[in-house]
């Protein structure tokens, strides 16, 4: 799974601390969901989602999405 936590978190000027704060989780969770070595679990996604007033297919690819973008 793709997502777009870092470009998202550039734009609103939010820091990986913030938005772990945010989500409750450590920063380093934060670390690993940006570099696609995590995958959230609904409840974190639709969290993270919801503080970039997004919905979850919007700040999360999935790799069969991808694949359909080619």
């Amino acid at each position: 799974m793709k997502n777009r936590i870092q470009k998202l978190c550039r734009d609103k000027r939010i820091t990986q601390e913030e938005l772990a704060v945010l989500c409750t989780v450590t920063r380093q969770t934060i670390i690993s969901l940006e570099n696609g070595r995590y995958n959230p679990s609904i409840f974190l996604a639709h969290k993270i989602s919801q503080i970039f007033h997004l919905t979850i297919e919007e700040a999360f690819l999935f790799e069969e999405d991808i694949h359909e973008l080619r």
